[in-house]
């Protein structure tokens, strides 16, 4: 499990930046089926964009990711930090 969190984002980051911003999409059935846009649409290329660093882009795709962002991170670091402590490698505080 360890190795799944600690490479997922390190390959993400090694994706190039506009790898998801293709504007077809399968996933987001408010697009599929009533052609609208959900409040979700665009977050996957604006975390892609504000983990490389383009803040503007990342802003421009969903205006959401000033929430979605910090609280992804921290659930990330949380997971993290309690896979660490089940392997021993932190001390249980």
């Amino acid at each position: 499990m360890l190795v799944v969190y600690v490479l997922v984002p390190i390959s993400i980051f090694l994706l190039p930046i506009n790898f998801f911003d293709s504007d077809t999409t399968v996933v987001c059935l408010s697009r599929l089926l009533l052609d609208m846009e959900c409040w979700g649409c665009g977050l996957t290329r604006s975390v892609m964009h504000a983990l490389h660093g383009d803040f503007v882009g990342a802003w421009n795709y969903n205006k959401l990711i000033v929430v979605v962002l910090p609280l992804l991170i921290a659930v990330w670091a949380k997971n993290l930090w309690k896979i660490l402590q089940r392997l021993g490698w932190v001390s249980k505080s």
